[in-house]
């Protein structure tokens, strides 16, 4: 009964790890993606239009 209780865990997260995987690679893209992705872009530019603006000011 050892063995059980030793391989126990390792079978656990493999299970749940496969899961999180596929869970992962079925949300990527859809019809949420263009959203998803307008959302990335338009948060990267306020970034880099900050950025731009501290470095004017300090400048």
């Amino acid at each position: 009964m050892d063995y059980v209780s030793a391989l126990l865990p390792p079978v656990v997260m493999a299970v749940l790890f496969g899961g999180v995987i596929r869970v992962i690679v079925k949300t990527q893209g859809g019809a949420n993606k263009a959203k998803e992705d307008a959302v990335v872009d338009a948060a990267l530019a306020r970034a880099e239009g900050a950025r731009q603006a501290s470095v004017r000011t300090d400048g």
